[in-house]
């Protein structure tokens, strides 16, 4: 069992072991990646790892390394490219090279979204990524779903399988956009791709105390696709600060309230949640989103990543299945 003071030794010896070994040259940078322990650990113990942490924990949580391809698990909070001065996975390519002693460039074939942990696959042979991403291609043509994803949603879908079809598009609110739901979208908008329509296919898990552990195979790719989705089944993803506030509650019958009319903020749970989560409201800002991706299909066989800590500390306060590494 992946216990709670476990996983935090853990990220602590994995930092310490990349302050004694140095970045290999990385740049120091603006922001750093969220460092998240365990519900439990004291306050002190939250806060945001440099490039000499992260580029640490991306060595050791190698998973797979074979002729050009080498897969890894991503924390949570780690983006793939950065904005300017930010600390990304691309920025800490070159270094991870070096650190591995591999003879040729990394570049990246699939990875998750900012916020979420997991499998990312690398190459450092430019005809072997065009075939993986000829295959990922086909794949979605025929139908297949090359991605799993797991979550820890807030919330049970009334189904325990199915499908959620919607378009999607970025919507304009004051300064920022936000990506939205559009139900029913029109052709004309489709074909001037101003919304583009997208499948997920989700199974529960599990189910405990009003939380759920799903499945999720994403069928097309869209910019915060899956939490999205998640929210359009009233059971927004633990940790998503962004929006969870559209799933409103009265009586506590859930529904789904217009993108103007929830703003972004926090991820709001009850007391009760709070208490079984082991958190306070000061710890739930900086809870991360519970969304990982898990498994790729591969033309030689599936990929897999072991949920992080965090997430297995989570489905073990809950009482949800998938606790206990294979």
């Amino acid at each position: 069992m992946a216990g709670g003071g476990t996983a935090a030794r853990g990220l602590a010896r994995a930092a310490q072991g990349a302050r004694a070994r140095g970045a290999g040259g990385v740049a120091r940078g603006g922001g750093g990646v969220p460092l998240v322990p365990p519900a439990h650990s004291t306050p002190r113990r939250w806060g945001r790892l440099g490039p000499e942490e992260t580029l640490g924990l991306l060595e050791a949580s190698v998973v797979h390394r074979e002729g050009a391809l080498l897969a890894l698990s991503k924390p949570p909070g780690l983006p793939v490219l950065g904005r300017p001065g930010e600390l990304s996975l691309v920025a800490l390519l070159p270094a991870l090279r070096r650190r591995l002693g591999l003879p040729a460039e990394l570049h990246v074939v699939k990875a998750p979204a900012r916020e979420c942990s997991g499998l990312v696959l690398l190459s450092s042979c430019h005809r072997a990524t065009e075939r993986l991403q000829r295959f990922f291609t086909d794949a979605h043509r025929r139908g297949q779903y090359p991605a799993t994803y797991h979550a820890v949603t807030v919330g049970v879908p009334a189904e325990a399988e199915g499908e959620i079809r919607t378009g999607l598009c970025w919507q304009r609110q004051g300064d920022t956009a936000a990506v939205v739901p559009v139900l029913a979208p029109g052709r004309r908008s489709l074909a001037r791709k101003e919304v583009k329509s997208t499948l997920t296919r989700y199974r529960v898990l599990g189910a405990a105390g009003g939380c759920a552990l799903l499945q999720l195979q994403p069928r097309t790719a869209f910019p915060e696709q899956l939490p999205v989705h998640l929210t359009l089944l009233l059971c927004p993803a633990l940790g998503d600060h962004e929006h969870a506030s559209r799933v409103g509650r009265v009586l506590g019958v859930p529904f789904l309230l217009p993108p103007e009319a929830a703003p972004t903020r926090t991820q709001v749970l009850d007391e009760e949640l709070l208490c079984r989560l082991g958190l306070s409201p000061q710890q739930l800002r900086r809870l991360p989103l519970h969304l990982h991706l898990q498994q790729l299909a591969l033309p030689q066989g599936p990929l897999c990543a072991p949920l992080p800590p965090f997430f297995l500390h989570t489905l073990r306060r809950l009482g949800l299945p998938g606790h206990r590494e294979p």
